[in-house]
């Protein structure tokens, strides 16, 4: 750990299950066990929703002329050698970087419509993007890219959640504003995914 900024366990490339069986077996899940999470199953989930694969540069989910728009958050309550807070994950190099500390579940639940799953899950993971970062190469397409490559990045966390023998959904029901000025985020979110124990 240095300072605010953590590095993560070296994610796995060889898992117990294969892709099929977690296709097969991905279900929406919004109760929870309230076990903790361990810091190797919340390494594996961020690289699977944005982590780097090759050369540095390209990542697990697809993005339209590489220019990756996306930004991952979490919120870590119930996570092993994590202290509950704001996380940022920064691909290069897989790490974390702690942006504001405390229990901040109940906060992002009061933005999103206090949906349960938020409040018994043991992480959640908050997918942001910048349109900008597309828009200089795409134009008035880029936010549709950024939504299309938002389900990519938003698959490959369930997908990954499954193999792992762990519980998530996907929730748009959220005010964005809100959600952005209780955590103190600049970037648009749009997608939250609640994780937790089966």
């Amino acid at each position: 750990m240095k300072g605010n900024v953590i590095k993560l366990p070296a994610p796995s490339l060889k898992g117990d299950i294969s892709l099929e069986e977690a296709l097969a077996g991905r279900r929406s899940l919004r109760e929870y066990s309230g076990d903790s999470l361990s810091l190797e199953e919340i390494s594996q989930l961020l690289w699977a929703g944005q982590g780097i694969t090759k050369d540095n540069l390209y990542r697990t989910a697809p993005s339209a002329g590489a220019l990756y728009p996306l930004e991952v958050y979490l919120i870590a309550e119930k996570v092993e050698g994590l202290e509950p807070g704001l996380y940022h994950y920064i691909p290069k190099g897989h790490k974390v970087k702690l942006l504001k500390k405390g229990k901040l579940l109940k906060t992002l639940a009061e933005a999103a419509l206090g949906q349960r799953a938020i409040h018994n899950c043991s992480a959640a993971f908050i997918i942001t993007g910048v349109v900008k970062r597309t828009s200089k190469k795409y134009g008035e397409r880029a936010e549709m890219y950024v939504h299309i490559e938002v389900g990519h990045a938003g698959q490959n966390i369930l997908l990954q959640a499954e193999a792992l023998g762990l519980g998530a959904v996907p929730m748009g029901a959220f005010y964005e504003e809100r959600v952005k000025a209780k955590l103190g985020l600049e970037k648009e979110p749009f997608y939250i995914i609640p994780v937790g124990r089966k």
